[in-house]
C-alpha cells in the first residue's frame, strides 16, 4: 500500500470532504496525509463571490500544489471546480452525490412563504438571490459570506431572517437539524454540481488514479458531466445565475437547467431527457442560448459579448 498526501482547503466542510475521502482510502490501507492550502476565495471572504470574478477561486493554488508535486490529489466541491480543467489535471472520481438541493435556514419561519415583506435573507449565491427574486417575494437580500458555522451564527443572533444554504454542506456537518426547507430544484435549480465532490490528480499519475478509481460513482459522474456541459455551453462560472440539474430517468438522464437576471425579472428555462450526458448538457445550454440566456448573462457581467468568461 502507498502514502498519499491529499490537498484541501481550510474550511470545517472542506475539511469534512478530505477526511472522509482519507478515511475511505485508508480502509483499502493506504497512508494518507492532509496538506492545507489557502485559496484565493479564502484571502477576499470579505468580498460577494459574485463580484470577483476570478477563475478557479478555490481551486487555483491547490492546483498549483498538485503541479509541483507537493499534493498527490486534491479534494473540491465539484460546484467550485472550473468547467475545463487546466491542462495536465484530470476529475479522477466523483463519489456518490448528497442531497444537491438548497436549503432553508430560519429560526423564526419554516419555509419561504412565511417570510414577511422586507425579511432579510442571507446568500453568497447570485444564482440563489436571482431565484428568489423570481418567486416574486419583497426581500431584502444580503450577501453571506463565511463557513457554515458563521453564517448559522449570524442568523441566530439576529442578523438575518433566513438564509440560504446548500442542504448537503449542512447534511455533511451534522447539522440538518436547521433545515426548516428543502427547497424544490423546480423552484430553485441547484448549481451544476451542488452536492458532489471532485477528486483530482495529475494525468500523469498512473498510480493515484488507479487508487481513487473506487472511489468513482458512475451514476453521480454522468449527472455532473451533463450539468458541467450545459454550464460550459453557457460560458458561465460558479458564480453566476445559472442552474443546472440532472437526475436519472429510463432514457439516460433529465436535465433541468435555468438562467435568471438578478433582479428576478427575466427567467429562461429548459428541460430535455437523453442518454448522453455530454451531448444532453451541450443541447440544453445551445437551447437556452436561443432562447436569450447570453443576453442575460452579457448584462450580468456588464459585456457586450454574449458569453462571459468562467470566473
Amino acid at each position: 500500500m502507498a502514502r498519499f498526501r491529499l490537498g484541501s482547503r481550510g474550511s470545517q466542510l472542506a475539511l469534512w470532504q478530505a477526511n472522509h475521502v482519507s478515511e475511505l482510502l485508508q480502509q483499502q490501507g493506504h497512508t494518507i496525509s492532509i496538506e492545507v492550502i489557502k485559496t484565493t476565495g479564502d484571502k477576499i471572504a470579505d468580498v460577494a463571490l459574485a463580484k470577483v470574478g476570478t477563475k478557479g477561486m478555490f481551486t487555483k493554488e491547490i492546483e498549483e500544489a498538485l503541479a509541483a508535486g507537493r499534493v498527490d490529489l486534491a479534494v473540491h466541491s465539484l460546484k467550485d471546480l472550473p468547467t475545463e480543467l487546466p491542462a495536465g489535471f484530470v476529475l479522477a472520481a466523483v463519489p456518490k452525490r448528497e442531497d444537491a438541493r438548497d436549503a432553508f435556514v430560519s429560526v423564526k419561519y419554516s419555509r419561504i412563504e412565511e417570510l414577511p415583506e422586507g425579511a432579510c435573507v442571507g446568500t453568497s449565491s447570485l444564482r440563489r438571490q436571482a431565484q428568489l427574486q423570481a418567486l416574486g417575494r419583497s426581500l431584502e437580500l444580503v450577501p453571506l459570506r463565511g463557513n457554515v458555522d458563521t453564517r448559522l451564527r449570524k442568523l441566530q443572533a439576529g442578523e438575518f431572517d433566513a438564509v440560504i444554504l446548500a442542504a448537503a454542506g449542512l447534511t455533511r456537518l451534522g447539522l440538518s437539524y436547521a433545515i426548516r426547507e428543502y427547497i424544490s430544484p423546480d423552484r430553485m435549480c441547484p448549481a451544476a454540481g451542488q452536492g458532489a465532490l471532485a477528486i483530482e490528480t495529475r494525468a500523469d499519475d498512473i498510480e493515484t488514479l488507479e487508487t481513487v478509481k473506487f472511489l468513482d460513482d458512475p451514476a453521480t459522474r454522468a449527472a455532473v458531466q451533463c450539468e458541467r456541459a450545459c454550464l460550459n455551453t453557457l460560458g458561465g462560472g460558479c458564480q453566476v445565475p445559472i442552474g443546472a440539474y440532472a437526475v436519472p430517468v429510463p432514457e439516460g438522464l433529465l436535465l433541468h437547467a435555468v438562467v435568471v437576471s438578478p433582479d428576478g425579472q427575466q427567467i429562461v428555462r429548459e428541460q430535455s431527457s437523453g442518454a448522453n450526458p455530454e451531448k444532453l448538457g451541450i443541447e440544453v445550454g445551445r437551447a437556452l442560448l436561443r432562447r436569450g440566456a447570453g443576453l442575460i448573462l452579457s448584462a450580468v457581467y456588464g459585456r457586450d459579448t454574449a458569453l462571459p468568461q468562467q470566473p
